[in-house]
């Protein structure tokens, strides 16, 4: 694709626009949002995605607009997938839910940020040494063990090391101020409130979890502009999805089992490029070829549809069985 400067220009008007219109909504009426505005908005942005990625058919092709969508869905459910920390952090610390906007907003903005340099690095590393791709394959590949190999998610929140160096080191309150990262105490000391050490929580997730998307984006499209955009359409609407969810987020237990296989798919997707690329073998007096096979946009697209959908359904079953279960029980 070749993406005039001024596309780029308009592309980063638009979206940081439409963040500051949501900062503000936070910033005037911090509130925990209803089912029917939290689904409104998860539409809403559901559909610019859609539309952007007709934009992309229209003007570049069919390839590109399965790239896009093939990215944007798999970021959407990498996305998902951080929303269970989330969900953990916020229980951890007791976050009121009034102020878990300001929150999940603060996240994403830090995510965008990281995912942004980590987009530029990868983009300059990709363009100079083909051998990335194996190193971004392998990543992906351990990832997807990972994953599977994982217990199901708890309700416990592990700290790392640098949540747990905040808390030793600076002076935190017992208590929130609003949404206040600092308060000054009855006896005139100003302290930070543990909404600053529920900030580096989050941050440090992000960090994380953009280790993941990153080279599982570059497996599906090469182009710094589509993963650019796949990446904020997928995170623009995680604030909304997670008060929309709610509840159900403990329901797709087998989340974690598709995210692995889709990890893996295009960690090998990954591999087969450096390979196909590199050209390890010669033929025809010494003329490199390239002899490994290029996955196509639209099996990628298809095994990560199939994938997710499959595993939805399966949690969703599994957790409605699980549940007559119980009140059966409960009921003897």
């Amino acid at each position: 694709m070749n993406i005039p400067a001024w596309v780029w220009l308009v592309s980063l008007v638009v979206l940081t626009a439409v963040l500051i219109a949501d900062l503000l909504i936070i910033v005037r009426r911090p509130h925990e949002p209803s089912m029917r505005e939290s689904a409104g908005w998860t539409v809403f942005y559901v559909v610019l995605a859609v539309l952007f990625g007709l934009g992309v058919w229209a003007t570049s092709g069919g390839r590109y607009a399965g790239e896009f969508f093939a990215g944007y869905v798999t970021e959407k459910s990498l996305s998902v997938d951080n929303l269970f920390v989330f969900v953990i952090i916020m229980g951890r610390f007791v976050v009121p839910r009034k102020y878990q906007q300001k929150v999940l907003l603060v996240g994403v903005v830090l995510a965008l940020v990281l995912r942004g340099g980590f987009i530029a690095a990868g983009a300059v590393l990709i363009s100079q040494f083909s051998w990335v791709f194996y190193i971004f394959g392998a990543f992906l590949i351990y990832t997807a063990i990972g994953q599977l190999r994982q217990p199901e998610a708890t309700d416990e929140f592990s700290e790392n090391a640098l949540v747990r160096w905040s808390r030793r080191v600076l002076p935190v309150s017992g208590a929130y101020d609003g949404g206040r990262l600092t308060t000054v105490t009855e006896a005139g000391r100003r302290m930070f409130t543990p909404m600053l050490i529920v900030m580096i929580a989050i941050g440090v997730t992000d960090l994380i979890f953009a280790l993941d998307s990153i080279p599982a984006i570059f497996g599906i499209t090469q182009e710094p502009y589509l993963v650019f955009t796949a990446n904020v359409f997928a995170l623009m609407g995680l604030r909304q999805l997670y008060f929309l969810l709610g509840g159900l987020l403990d329901r797709l237990v087998y989340l974690s089992f598709g995210l692995a296989v889709v990890l893996g798919f295009i960690g090998v997707k990954l591999v087969l490029e450096a390979l196909a690329d590199n050209t390890l073998f010669f033929v025809n007096g010494g003329d490199p070829v390239g002899w490994a096979p290029h996955i196509p946009i639209w099996l990628s697209l298809t095994v990560i549809f199939v994938t997710l959908l499959v595993t939805t359904v399966a949690s969703l079953v599994k957790s409605s069985r699980d549940r007559k279960r119980e009140l059966a029980e409960i009921v003897k």
